[in-house]
């Protein structure tokens, strides 16, 4: 089982959200969106939106740094008072990012929100995943401490072997099931990059610098004309 969790899926993971992606971007170029509920409901979505938004990009900023430059990142956290700061920052960023993810959620919950009509099923599923992801990793972080520093010697060894196509799982088979679950469901999010509005992400608007700008014209007065002659 771990030979497939660990070595297997996370390399189905990839190619799918990699060639899923692509596909999808060739065949269906105008669903590559957000797909903004901000119009529906503005306040909650800013408290949602913004924490979430914040708190999850610079963890995993931190996450990839310390996989790309491991060597830099040991330094730096082997210092003690360094380590509790960086500890304890991580783990205010990801209540954080927990809080904004809890009200992106309870937004949807209501049977008469308007928000919740324009929620797929693939959003639930992603905004479930989201959740049991950023609560065990708040639970790491409480209960298995120095996740930091121990990150460096057990997932970015197995990160590494991964890329290198000479998969190595012993750094990671042996960490307890929190954590293993953990790295699990991170690439069960990849999986489902492409099958989502994520895809947005890899999108970055340039076309935008050089297309003719977009005139937005209300269409209330054609309304009234209308509802004129309704009644007429």
């Amino acid at each position: 089982m771990d030979g497939f969790l660990f070595i297997a899926f996370p390399y189905v993971a990839l190619i799918l959200a990699i060639g899923v992606g692509i596909y999808r971007r060739r065949r269906r170029p105008y669903t590559y969106s957000s797909l903004s509920s901000q119009l529906l409901e503005n306040r909650k979505l800013f408290w949602g939106s913004v924490p979430w938004h914040y708190g999850i990009t610079l963890i995993l900023l931190a996450h990839l740094l310390a996989a790309l430059f491991p060597g830099l990142a040991g330094r730096i956290l082997g210092g003690r008072i360094r380590l509790l700061v960086l500890e304890l920052t991580g783990i205010s960023l990801a209540f954080y990012a927990l809080f904004g993810l809890i009200v992106l959620i309870i937004r949807r919950l209501p049977t008469t929100s308007r928000v919740r009509h324009a929620t797929s099923y693939m959003d639930g599923i992603l905004l479930g995943f989201f959740l049991i992801q950023v609560a065990t990793g708040v639970s790491i972080a409480i209960f298995e401490r120095w996740g930091s520093l121990w990150y460096l010697r057990t997932a970015v060894p197995w990160f590494w072997s991964l890329v290198k196509l000479h998969p190595e799982t012993a750094t990671v088979t042996s960490l307890p099931g929190i954590v293993r679950v953990h790295f699990v469901l991170g690439f069960a999010i990849i999986l489902l990059f492409p099958f989502s509005r994520l895809v947005h992400l890899v999108m970055f608007p340039i076309k935008y610098l050089w297309r003719p700008y977009q005139v937005v014209i209300w269409n209330r007065r054609t309304r009234k004309v209308e509802s004129t002659e309704v009644m007429q």
